[in-house]
């Protein structure tokens, strides 16, 4: 719901990018993902900060995220009046889509491409967040943000330094998964990406 702390959980993840590898967004049109550079998502983050904001892109996003790459086919005008030509628009990632809604049902085929975290809205919580509200205005919250920062530049420097690698998982055929629904077979390659993105970090 409102106000339950999705956009202080895209952005906490969001600190750990370096500024240079991420693209945050509050709204996009259809066409917009196409008219990157080739390479203006490869290999970088890209956040739009409510959903509501993707509607029109929902297309691309979702093909995107399933290929890897966006082709679009453009008529080009001959500048000196011959017969127009098709050239090809291309956007290559992989690139890591976040998101957030307040709705309960989001889009089905973005759904089951994406990972899907929820915030905990129970009184409880709501205690601990007030509880390190407060902490955050005291002397200790205000060391405590200084550290914080300097953890934040030690990722960055360290994300810059990382170079593409294989991961071999010798137990990967050791591993169950259910297998009761379609839309399980997508699910399973994310389960098995999440075990290869954290054996390489």
């Amino acid at each position: 719901r409102s106000a339950a702390g999705k956009s202080s959980l895209l952005n906490s993840i969001l600190d750990f990018v370096p500024a240079e590898d991420k693209q945050v967004v509050t709204a996009m049109t259809g066409q917009a993902l196409y008219y990157l550079p080739e390479d203006g998502l490869q290999h970088k983050v890209l956040a739009i900060v409510e959903d509501e904001g993707s509607s029109q892109a929902s297309y691309p996003l979702k093909i995107l995220q399933s290929e890897n790459e966006l082709v679009l086919a453009v008529t080009v005008k001959d500048p000196d009046g011959g017969m127009p030509s098709t050239q090809l628009k291309r956007v290559k990632g992989p690139v890591a889509q976040f998101t957030t809604s307040t709705r309960p049902e989001t889009d089905y085929e973005l759904e089951n491409r994406y990972l899907i975290l929820s915030v905990d809205e129970g009184r409880q919580q709501t205690q601990r967040i007030h509880q390190a509200q407060r902490q955050e205005e005291t002397l200790r919250g205000l060391l405590r943000d200084i550290d914080r920062q300097d953890v934040l530049t030690t990722h960055h420097n360290a994300q810059r330094l990382l170079r593409p690698l294989r991961v071999n998982n010798p137990f990967a055929e050791a591993l169950t998964f259910p297998d009761h629904q379609l839309r399980l077979r997508r699910d399973h390659k994310k389960y098995l990406g999440l075990i290869r993105t954290t054996a390489f970090l």
